[in-house]
């Protein structure tokens, strides 16, 4: 006779929702134990026992597999999940985006019988706050010095008896970058292995510096095997008037990465000790990296973190100690500007070149009649990436390995920029055809404060290239242009049910589609028709799509960019093409999307 083990029937381990591992138990229940279980109705206590069990095995199941799901890049869907997987690929997370532009001042500066008097050419400093109409700060990123070569000058004011003049007008242009500066203080314990400092506000665009109670500068790099940093000094040369400093390494000892989620920043540190480390001078590579006694070899010591400082440390630690953080976050959700936006003056911090020879009154008058404005769009990329689009971003970073050969290598570095450096929207890299140059032409377009294109400012491109100039290949030669938009209508006809209000179903419609199209394309991608018949479709009420139907938008509001619809539109109907460098855009959704219902 066969035991009661032996005619066990296997667990089956692939049920793993409520109601197959209830049956299962159910099974189970009535197999082995029919003589003490037999109420099976589903208002009895016994049902609710097995309610409960199936209940607790399927939360056990979704956690299970959420977690296994969050284990992986492809699945991952929580936002800090995907930062920190994309963080393995090398992928940095830039956090809180800034937008970039040029302004410009205007100030009275008193004559003289040759013209403006130059000992009142004011100075405005580096750190200056200004402000724009929607209430965005800007800082002063460069020293403004009135009466350089290029600057403007205009007689502002003349003498009613003499006619000669009494004042000029002098115009002078700065970078500003959005955002202000905040500072924030720890106390620093004793001494901690890989210590972490949070900061306070989630929305730190760019840690300005780090310094404590002693004096000593702590440095970010990028990761804590990095010791050197280049540095600017300044150039008191002959050739300072071309070159006004001049770049050099120096060892950082004391540094500090930076760690982002959408939610706070961390200051990570390494975990050596300050006690060996006696100086900060720049560093001399043939003293530091080369050997001259030990071994009869060399070994490669490209990958090799202690090949200057010789410390395995990763950075020394900061210990009793107060640490004195400075860093700049956006005061407001959206930083771009519009043209003559930027008025306000918030802090100003201006200087003479020699103010004790000179009138308080006159100065003070100087000072009084300062003005400011933005002659272009202050723009960047205003919106943090989605988490379907860091992934994207931190495949391309990782195949790029810090270098650019291909054609996405350079996308990616554009996307990655540091985003105290500005944003673009969308960018697109294109080889010329032409035989006499063979260069690469970089097309890229920015945002304006109401998330519409507008052509990315020259602050920005000469970023773009002095960032991505540090991984090209040497052959490779550069045009940074600006990415044409064609903007778009969108016309359609709709048959609806009887019973539906008209209005009602014309205003889903046009909402459908404004989700459908609710995230930018790229460069170059075309517009399928099929999208607008398919998001028609999802709306309860509508019977069939009668007629899709796509134009250029003309006028004084939309892009001057000429286009063919017609010569672009495939045979069948269903797509539209652009070349590579154009990117199309619905401008006004509310008026672009019309329809008409029978």
């Amino acid at each position: 006779m066969p035991t009661k083990s032996k005619r066990k029937t296997p667990i089956r381990y692939t049920s793993r929702d409520f109601s197959s591992i209830k049956t299962d138990l159910i099974d189970y229940a009535k197999r082995y134990y029919p003589d003490t279980f037999k109420d099976f109705n589903e208002a009895s206590f016994g049902a609710l026992m097995l309610d409960t069990v199936a209940y607790v095995g399927d939360m056990l199941s979704f956690y299970l597999d959420y977690q296994v799901n969050e284990s992986f890049l492809d699945t991952a869907i929580e936002y800090n999940n995907v930062i920190r997987l994309c963080r393995q690929s090398g992928y940095k997370y830039n956090g809180s985006p800034s937008s970039q532009g040029i302004l410009s001042f205007y100030a009275l500066v008193p004559a003289t019988a040759n013209g403006p008097d130059t000992s009142y050419y004011p100075i405005l400093l580096q750190g200056s706050q200004f402000s724009s109409e929607s209430g965005a700060s800007f800082i002063l990123a460069e020293d403004v010095v009135f009466g350089k070569s290029g600057d403007q000058s205009v007689v502002a004011r003349v003498d009613n008896d003499t006619g000669e003049p009494t004042y000029f007008a002098m115009k002078a242009y700065g970078k500003a970058v959005s955002g202000e500066i905040l500072r924030e203080t720890f106390n620093i314990g004793s001494f901690k292995k890989f210590r972490k400092v949070a900061i306070s506000s989630p929305d730190v665009t760019e840690i300005v510096s780090v310094v404590d109670s002693e004096g000593k500068e702590y440095f970010e790099v990028d990761y804590l095997t990095q010791d050197v940093v280049f540095k600017d000094f300044v150039n008191r040369g002959a050739d300072k008037n071309t070159v006004s400093s001049i770049m050099k390494p120096v060892p950082v000892p004391r540094r500090f990465t930076v760690e982002r989620t959408d939610e706070s920043v961390y200051l990570q540190f390494g975990y050596g000790s300050d006690e060996p480390i006696t100086s900060e001078a720049v560093v001399d590579p043939s003293e530091i990296t080369l050997k001259f006694h030990g071994k009869d070899y060399t070994s490669d010591m490209a990958f090799d973190p202690t090949n200057l400082i010789e410390t395995d440390k990763l950075g020394v630690g900061p210990s009793n100690t107060t640490l004195i953080v400075k860093y700049r976050t956006n005061n407001v959700g959206n930083t771009n500007a519009a043209v003559d936006t930027v008025t306000g003056i918030s802090s100003l911090r201006l200087e003479f070149d020699d103010p004790t020879t000179l009138s308080t009154a006159q100065k003070n008058y100087v000072i009084d009649t300062l003005e400011v404005t933005n002659e272009e769009p202050m723009v960047g990329d205003v919106e943090i990436p989605s988490a379907e689009e860091i992934k994207i971003r931190a495949a391309s970073m990782f195949a790029s390995q810090k270098r650019a050969v291909t054609k996405q290598d350079y996308i990616s570095l554009v996307y990655n920029m540091p985003p105290h450096f500005g944003g673009v929207k969308r960018c697109n890299v294109i080889q010329d055809k032409d035989p006499l140059k063979r260069n690469l032409n970089l097309y890229v377009i920015s945002e304006d404060e109401e998330n519409i294109l507008v052509e990315t400012n020259d602050t920005i491109k000469s970023n773009i290239k002095t960032w991505i100039s540090r991984y090209k290949m040497v052959n490779d030669t550069i045009d940074i242009l600006d990415a044409k938009v064609v903007n778009l209508q969108i016309n359609f006809s709709i048959l609806g049910e009887a019973d539906q209000n008209r209005f009602d179903l014309l205003s889903e419609a046009v909402t459908a589609i404004k989700e459908k199209f609710s995230v930018m394309p790229d460069l170059g991608e075309p517009l399928y028709l099929t999208d607008v018949h398919e998001a028609l479709r999802t709306v309860p009420g509508i019977l069939d799509v009668l007629k899709v139907d796509v134009s250029a938008a003309t006028g004084d509001a939309y892009s001057d960019t000429g286009f063919n619809v017609r010569a672009h539109m495939s045979p069948d109907n269903r797509f539209l093409s652009f070349p590579a460098n154009f990117i199309w855009e619905i401008r006004f959704p509310d008026i672009d999307i019309r329809g008409t219902i029978r």
